[in-house]
Order: C-alpha cells, then sequence, then structure tokens
C-alpha cells in the first residue's frame, strides 16, 4: 500500500486524557503536528470535536500509542476507520499485535517523552511523521461498486406499474452501462454480476480490483437509481508498515544474462524487484544495500548456483536452495498474487517466497521466544545467519546493553567474620551450580537443535500438506467456475435459439409490410396489420420504436378504450390507412381521428391473423370496412350540416323574439 507522504497535510497525535472510552465520554490531548507551517498546536478535546476535526483538516496520520483508546472493540474500530476520510491513515506508533511501550519507542528514535497526555500525544504526532509505526486497516484493496434501484416498483402515481417497473430498470441498466464504462476507461480490473429484470436490470455489482479513492464512480441516491460504494472488509484487523523495513530481509536471486533479484520481508511482504541485462554484481549489491541486509540468501535451483552463493557470502547470510529445482507452474502459482516485469523476476521471487516459507515456522518459533525488550526481527536475523540458539543470541544483546565498564577498588586485606566467610562459601557454591547449569543449558541446546531438526521436517510435511490442500481449492474452484460457465453457455444457446425465432418472424414481416407487398402476397389478398395492446400514447410511441408506423398503414386497436385527445393527435400523425378497434373509442379520440379523416371501423367484420406485434387481414375486407366508414362518415357530417342550421336558425328566431320584446 502506499501510504500517504505526512508532509502531504497535518498529522494527529492522539492520547486519552480522561474518561474511558468503554464508559464515559473520554476527553482526549491532542497535538496537531503541521510541517508546512512548522508549528504544533495542543487542544483537549472530546470524542465529538475530535471526529469533527478530523473530518475538517482531513489529517494524513492520526497517531495513538493503542487504537483501543480510539474505539471500544474490534467492530467499532472497524466503524471508525470506515469513517476516516480518504487519505488519512490511522497509525499505532508502538508497533502491531505486539505493542512496545511508547517510551522506549520515543527514545530509540530520539522523539522527546514525557509521562503526560500531551506530551504522549505529541510524541506520537512526531514518530508517526518520521514514518514510524504500524497502519492500521480492516479493509482490502478490493471495492464493491452497487448499482440498484433507487425505490420500490409498486407503483408510480399517475403512471402504470408496469411502465414504471420498466423505467426503473432501464435506468438502472442505464447507470449500470456508464459505470462499466468509467471503470473500462480507468483501466482497473473488475467483475461485474447483473440480476436481469423486467425492462433492465434490477441491479448490477462490480468487483472492483482497487480502492474506493482510485474508482472514478461516487455514491449517489437519484431517484431510480442508487450508487453504493463499499471497500471490501478483511478477516480481521491487519497492520501494515509505514515505510518498508529493511532491518532484515530475505533475497531471492535469478543469474544469467538478465540478472534478477526480489528482497521480501520475513513476514513474507514483497518489498521489492529488480531486473537487468547490463548491471554487473557491484550494482546489485548496492542496490540489495540500499534495501536492507539479507538474513537468507534463495536460489530456485539446486544446487545453488555459484553466483548466487557469491552474494551469500558476500552479506554473511544463510543460503537456501529447493531439494530439487522449482517447477515453473509452481512458481506461477506462488508469485501470481504479486507484480513482475518478465519471468526472471518472478524466479527470483518464488525463491525468495519459498525459503520466507520454508522458516516461517522456525520465525515464529523464534519470535515467541523473544522477550517484550528485545527485537524480534535482530533476534531472527541473528539465529537463522549465525546459526545460534536463540537463548545464545539473547545473552549476546543483554551483555551489549548492560556492558559497563567497572573499576577495581583497592582494599585493605583483613580478617573475614564468619558471616562473610560463610557469604564467600555460599558465593563459591553458586558459582559451581552455574557453571553446572551452563553445562545442563548446553545439553539442552544439543537436545533444542534436535527438536528443530524433528520441526522442520514437520514443517515440510505441513507444507506438502497446505500445497496440496491450495490445489483441491483451485480444482475446485476452477470446477465451479467450469459449472458457472456451463450455465452461462446453456442460457446463451437458449437464448440465440429464441433470437433466431424471432428473426424468421422479423423477416415473415418485413416480407408483409414491404413496398413490393403485392408481389409477395401475389393473389392472396392479404395486407399488413399493425397492433397496438392498447389505445395509449406510451403504446403508440412503443409500436412507432419497434416497428414503425407510416402513413398508408392498417393499425389494430386491441383495446381502443382510455384514449384522450393527445393520444388520437399521436395517431392521428401517422396517417393511417385505417384503424380497426375493439371496444368504444371516448369522445374525444372519436372526434380526433374523424376531424383528420382517418378511417375507424369495428375489427369483428375483418378476419385479422396475427404473428407477434404485426397481423395480416383481407384487402377486400378492409376495403369493405373503409367504404362503410365513408358512408358512415358522410351520414355524420349530413347530420352535423342539419344539427348545425337548426341551431343558427333556432338562434336567429331567439334574437328576432328579444328585438320585437324590446320595440
Amino acid at each position: 500500500m502506499n501510504a500517504p507522504s505526512p508532509t502531504d497535510g497535518p498529522v494527529f497525535g492522539v492520547d486519552i486524557q480522561s474518561g474511558d472510552v468503554r464508559g464515559d465520554a473520554p476527553t482526549y490531548a491532542l497535538v496537531i503536528l503541521r510541517p508546512d507551517e512548522d508549528r504544533l498546536d495542543r487542544d483537549a478535546v472530546s470524542r465529538r470535536k475530535l471526529r469533527r476535526l478530523i473530518e475538517q483538516e482531513e489529517p494524513t496520520r492520526l497517531a495513538v500509542d493503542n487504537m483501543y483508546e480510539l474505539a471500544a472493540d474490534k467492530n467499532a474500530l472497524v466503524g471508525f476507520l470506515r469513517s476516516l476520510p480518504t487519505g488519512t491513515d490511522l497509525v499505532q506508533v508502538t508497533g502491531a499485535n505486539r505493542p512496545e511501550p511508547l517510551s522506549r519507542v520515543a527514545n530509540r528514535h530520539g522523539v522527546p517523552y514525557a509521562k503526560k497526555p500531551m506530551k504522549e500525544a505529541e510524541a506520537a504526532a512526531r514518530l508517526a511523521y518520521r514514518n514510524i509505526g504500524q497502519h492500521v486497516t480492516a479493509f482490502s484493496d478490493t471495492t464493491t461498486v452497487k448499482v440498484s434501484r433507487g425505490r420500490s416498483t409498486g407503483g408510480g402515481g399517475g403512471w402504470s406499474e408496469d411502465r414504471f417497473t420498466r423505467r426503473i430498470h432501464g435506468n438502472v441498466r442505464k447507470a449500470a452501462r456508464e459505470v462499466e464504462s468509467d471503470l473500462d476507461d480507468a483501466n482497473l480490473d473488475y467483475e461485474k454480476d447483473v440480476t436481469e429484470k423486467y425492462g433492465g436490470l434490477s441491479n448490477a455489482v462490480f468487483t472492483v480490483e482497487a480502492r474506493p479513492e482510485d474508482i472514478p464512480v461516487s455514491s449517489i441516491r437519484n431517484g431510480d437509481v442508487r450508487i453504493e460504494i463499499d471497500r471490501e472488509r478483511r478477516d480481521g484487523i491487519e497492520f501494515e508498515p509505514l515505510v518498508k523495513r529493511r532491518d532484515h530481509v530475505v533475497v531471492g536471486i535469478d543469474p544469467g544474462t538478465t540478472t534478477a533479484a526480489a528482497v521480501v520481508g520475513i513476514d513474507g511482504t514483497v518489498h521489492d524487484l529488480y531486473s537487468s541485462r547490463t548491471g554487473d554484481t557491484a550494482e546489485l549489491t548496492e542496490w540489495l544495500i540500499e534495501r536492507g541486509r539479507p538474513i537468507l540468501v534463495a536460489a530456485d535451483v539446486t544446487p545453488m548456483p555459484e553466483t548466487v552463493d557469491k552474494f551469500r557470502r558476500t552479506f554473511d547470510a544463510a543460503g537456501w536452495a529447493p531439494e530439487s529445482d522449482l517447477p515453473v507452474d509452481e512458481k506461477l502459482h506462488r508469485t501470481r498474487e504479486h507484480a513482475h516485469e518478465n519471468d526472471h523476476e518472478r524466479d527470483a521471487l518464488a525463491a525468495a517466497l519459498y525459503a520466507v516459507d520454508d522458516h516461517m515456522d522456525q520465525f515464529e518459533r523464534i519470535a515467541s521466544k523473544v522477550p517484550p525488550k528485545f527485537d524480534r526481527e535482530e533476534v531472527i536475523a541473528r539465529v537463522v545467519s549465525g546459526e545460534k540458539s536463540v537463548e545464545a543470541v539473547i545473552r549476546e544483546l543483554s551483555d551489549d546493553d548492560g556492558a559497563e565498564e567497572q573499576e577495581d577498588e583497592e582494599h585493605e586485606e583483613r580478617e573475614l567474620t564468619d558471616e562473610e566467610r560463610r557469604i564467600r562459601q555460599l558465593e563459591e557454591q553458586v558459582g559451581r551450580l552455574q557453571d553446572h547449569t551452563e553445562e545442563l543449558e548446553a545439553k539442552l541446546e544439543e537436545k533444542e537443535e534436535k527438536i528443530l531438526e524433528y520441526e522442520r521436517e514437520l514443517s515440510d510435511a505441513r507444507k506438502q500438506e497446505r500445497r496440496e490442500a491450495r490445489e483441491r481449492r483451485e480444482v475446485n474452484r476452477l470446477e465451479r467456475r467450469a459449472e458457472r460457465l456451463e450455465r452461462e453457455r446453456d442460457k446463451a444457446i437458449a437464448e440465440n435459439e429464441a433470437l433466431h425465432d424471432k428473426l424468421a418472424r422479423l423477416k415473415t414481416l418485413w416480407k408483409l409490410d414491404h413496398s413490393n407487398f403485392s408481389d409477395v402476397a401475389g393473389d392472396r389478398d392479404l395486407v399488413a396489420v399493425k397492433i397496438l395492446p392498447q389505445f395509449t400514447r406510451d403504446a403508440v410511441e412503443r409500436a412507432d420504436e419497434e416497428f414503425g408506423l407510416a402513413a398508408g398503414d392498417v393499425v389494430y386497436l386491441r383495446d381502443a378504450s382510455g384514449a384522450g385527445t393527445s393520444t388520437a393527435e399521436r395517431l392521428a400523425e401517422t396517417d393511417p390507412r385505417l384503424v380497426l378497434k375493439n371496444g368504444n373509442l371516448s369522445e374525444e379520440a372519436d372526434a380526433v381521428l374523424f376531424d383528420h379523416e382517418i378511417p375507424v371501423a369495428p375489427a369483428d367484420p375483418v378476419t385479422i391473423q396475427e404473428i407477434d406485434e404485426l397481423a395480416v387481414a383481407r384487402e377486400s375486407e378492409v376495403e369493405e370496412s373503409i367504404a362503410d366508414w365513408k358512408d358512415r362518415a358522410e351520414e355524420r357530417r349530413r347530420e352535423q350540416t342539419e344539427s348545425m342550421m337548426d341551431r343558427v336558425i333556432s338562434e336567429h328566431r331567439a334574437d328576432e323574439r328579444l328585438g320585437g320584446e324590446g320595440a
């Protein structure tokens, strides 16, 4: 993970001043280190004010000596981490799972310290600014982007439920396509899982291999669509060093025309990779020195090549080589989660990782024996590279720390008292017992060496078992993927067959609706009919979009009721030759069609053969319907004229009567 630079913004140091995070509302000592202004701000704040300041100032690091001063338990800590602004890291400056006292860390790095909350907060801020400590995280670099409905599909006011649902699902599909396009433009790796629903999608889930701040998509809830972004949570709380430790590392080297090297921490963290066709031994040695002190130098073949052994001797490190040359498939599998530019870097990285795997149990066993006041990695390095026991290394470190020059004081010999002689005898006895103890410890070390040998054999067996378990898991995963692909294939086949059927129907309909229809129909007296399931504006628009409504069409309304003036006007714009109806038109719709001189006739007398949204009818019956409508239209116009004349005459007589009364 690339942590933000502490110089990019303020660094917060926090220490609990009063109260208890699990009980009463705590008060925190807060020190804000502002590198750009070269000053410190100090304040005593409540938990609420601390959260508000974090949101306002967005510090690069929030430093504490114990992360559980900010949260009562792990779940609360995860919630706190989720609430931090993007770019703000929670840093525990005293280490990871086994933190050291803050006083010891501060003294080791030359940071002022005093046992007061405000001074401890300042020490934490200064240590974090110097890249000392562990970044606390509960989330991986995988992010879930979920596009879903923003509202229920149970109804939409004045909208019909079908149209309302179709609109929502269509907007979800549109938003999912936009998200997919943004992810593609950003060259991000992702997997997509969609749920098809009527008219579009009910949701689409994108699993993206990136952090939220690297994804060009924002969380929204806008009407029909909701987009949620959630970073994938890890199994527990994890720690990552602010600056990868280079003190003690494992190095894998692949010599040849192109020389490659990999630097890996003793915890298995990959620090850096190197490859060069022109670099010499001195260049690679300098590169390795800049990245740490190797305690193990590993090769991917056996016996260890002379070039690799030369590097091992240069660093006075232990060597590691496999029992037999590492197969390519195993190297590919072991390095699959780490980026590398070529096969040489892959081979070097595989050698280093397998060396760490082979010694991991030993590392953990050594670490468990190291007292808290000692540097665990230093002890591990001395045991592995110097082939010493843990106890011997600890004695060396103790001697180094406690070495003090003692001055012999001259004194006059005098006769000892009985009590003093007894003390001297006891001291001599203690010395003999200590010598005997050392002999027993030496024998114990020999036995421990044998135990270590047996444990290494057990470790090899466990690694083999883990390798086989990984292979079984990989086989199971591939089998599940194969089953999923088979289901997708069957679904695609079914969809393809349905599309073929639809294509055949569309070809038939094209022939019916083509300009040379008379050539196709021959002497069968047929005419194409276009069907509208309901006489609504939406149905007219959809029909015009899907198969087109043109002048001279015969249109069949399965349900003619419910249409108003605007719907009839929309249909009239297409200038149909004849409108066949089931049911009664509203007076408004009937008047509009009549005014546009569009023939309207009942569908019952006409023989209609349906094919999906289109159909055919007999030309002769269509002509008869048009002729009947013309007769009815002529009668209707005559009646309208007579009615108008009667109304005019009545109005005229009324005017004359009113005029006579006035005279």
